[in-house]
């Protein structure tokens, strides 16, 4: 059985995170924002599930220009969101009931309204205080044209003009200014930033962007040349390392210097990169010396296909063992559609056209995405590495893709002119009870709508009921932590196309079926089976099952008990 209590230092390499939204968790003080205080009184739904840490969004001050991640100051809790002393009363609840924290850092921009980036435009050209940011002067006759080419992620060019005339950078939405990591005064600020969370008891840190800090800034700054410069695939048009602005060498010098102050504290603080890049750059990221983990997003992004799974599975664990780290695994986050409509959605097919049809073309049936949902989720807990569950996914809970466009917040929405719909329908508010004026969520309405469907999804209404959703990720997570042992994994020869079978260290294996058909059900005792299995037959379709031999516990054919 593998050690996760708070005792072991290497607790976070097999276990559970789960992600808290903190906006659209719970809301105490009925003003229809999830504030921390809406966190701590549902702490003991995340004990109850078995988790062995919460990652908690940003909650510091912002604009929300960006759903919290343009941050106004760093060492702060947003007024809306609640105070400090209830951050402290949070994380002490949290670690009364055994649960880690880990909280995200965002340290490639601030928000516009922070008091450095105010005092820049105050300041003017050529100041030291514009030195914290990217401050250039445009091209063109009279300065009126970008310094370069480079693009937004959420759409258009990657700067913004003053109005002195200079442009700033930003790589995502204009009130998120790009900070210059080759100035020691940011340096410095955020080494103070995290020790100051880590001395509030933060026991991990996942970093936003962290691909992102280091730009090019030699002068005069580059263009990319059209490369496609706002995802992933711009990194493989370029040598390793050499991007004017993603995954550049140079940023690893930063995270092994925080590295040094992670392992000053007892236990070391944990750290993982939230960094696009090609599976073969994510092993620098996670060095011991240096982050220790990376996301892995190549399963995240795999279709339910077999060979496409095994694939991502094999070199994901392959990555993470060159880097001396575990694999991290993700279905659902709060960037994503979720995976209980994503996973159904036929291969090749445009989500953004498929929330912009408000979930209409394709139809997605809500009963066959949640079957595939629930399989998907047993193979990843099945899988040696750390699993991050994102809120709701516990709930079964779909992509609210027919969200208003009068409604939606996602800067996406307006920075591309309406052409991308955004990422709300994953951050509609949590349903806790079946009635209410949001379920549970407040007193009051929710800052986005809820479905009506939700009341069946509810925390109150799965609760305890057999074959529930909850009910099953409560079992399995229960069980995973009686089953693990060890971080590697034995594929089983010559299983039926369409089926991923593997063993586990401890007398277990993990047998999905990704295929149209039933196959036939290995030999063993049934631990846990994603949605009910016949008395004796075969296993269907969409359905992962975990088999023991040997095991004191477990039995039964049913899909959420582990005995």
């Amino acid at each position: 059985m593998a050690d996760l209590s708070s005792r072991n230092p290497d607790w976070w390499r097999q276990a559970v995170i789960y992600q808290v939204y903190p906006r659209s968790f719970a809301d105490a003080d009925g003003d229809g924002l999830g504030d921390l205080r809406g966190v701590t009184q549902h702490l003991d739904h995340l004990a109850a599930l078995g988790v062995d840490a919460l990652w908690l969004s940003p909650f510091y001050p912002s604009e929300l220009a960006d759903g919290g991640y343009d941050v106004a100051d760093h060492r702060g809790v947003d007024p809306r969101l609640g105070t400090l002393d209830d951050f402290d009363a949070m994380a002490a609840e949290a670690h009364r009931l055994g649960l880690k924290v880990v909280v995200d850092i965002v340290p490639n921009h601030t928000s516009h309204r922070h008091p450095w980036f105010q005092e820049a435009l105050r300041a003017g050209p050529g100041s030291a205080a514009r030195d914290r940011y990217v401050f250039r002067p445009g091209r063109g006759r009279h300065g009126e044209l970008p310094p370069t080419d480079w693009q937004s992620v959420f759409g258009g060019s990657a700067w913004r003009r003053a109005a002195d005339g200079e442009w700033y950078l930003h790589l995502f939405a204009p009130e998120q200014p790009d900070l210059n990591w080759e100035n020691d005064e940011v340096r410095a600020d955020f080494r103070a930033t995290l020790r100051f969370w880590s001395d509030r008891g933060v026991d991990g840190f996942r970093v936003d962007v962290a691909h992102g800090l280091v730009k090019d800034l030699a002068e005069p700054l580059r263009d990319t040349g059209g490369i496609g410069a706002t995802g992933e695939e711009a990194l493989l048009s370029v040598a390793p390392g050499s991007h004017p602005y993603w995954d550049r060498d140079e940023v690893h010098e930063i995270y092994r210097d925080w590295r040094k102050i992670f392992d000053a504290y007892t236990p070391p603080r944990t750290a993982v990169a939230e960094a696009w890049v090609p599976d073969s750059r994510r092993a620098l990221y996670a060095r011991p010396d240096e982050l220790g983990q990376a996301f892995n997003f190549e399963y995240l992004q795999a279709a339910w296909d077999a060979d496409e799974l095994r694939d991502a599975i094999t070199g994901s664990l392959a990555t993470a063992r060159s880097a001396g780290a575990s694999a991290t695994w993700v279905l659902s986050n709060h960037d994503v559609v979720r995976h209980a409509s994503r996973l159904l959605l036929p291969p090749g097919t445009d989500e953004n056209a498929w929330l912009l049809s408000g979930g209409r073309a394709p139809a997605v049936d809500p009963a066959a995405g949640l079957r595939r949902a629930r399989a998907a989720t047993l193979l990843m807990l099945a899988l040696p590495g750390s699993a991050y569950v994102y809120q709701g996914e516990e709930l079964g809970l779909p992509e609210v893709a027919d969200l208003p466009t009068a409604v939606l917040q996602d800067p996406v929405w307006e920075q591309s002119g309406h052409v991308r719909k955004g990422r709300d329908g994953c951050r509609v508010p949590l349903p806790w009870t079946p009635d209410g004026p949001s379920y549970g969520f407040g007193p009051g309405a929710a800052w986005l709508p809820q479905p009506d469907s939700f009341a069946a999804r509810a925390v109150a209404v799965q609760a305890g009921a057999e074959d529930s959703t909850l009910e099953l990720y409560r079992a399995a997570l229960r069980l995973r932590r009686k089953l693990l042992e060890g971080e590697t994994l034995t594929w089983t020869p010559a299983a039926p196309a369409g089926v991923l079978d593997f063993a586990r260290t401890g007398n277990w294996r993990c047998v999905t079926n990704l295929g149209g058909r039933p196959v036939p059900l290995p030999p063993g005792e049934v631990l846990l089976a994603s949605t009910p299995l016949p008395a004796a037959g075969p296993l269907p379709p969409d359905t992962t099952v975990w088999l023991g031999r040997g095991l004191s516990f477990g039995s039964g054919r049913t899909s959420a008990n582990p005995g």
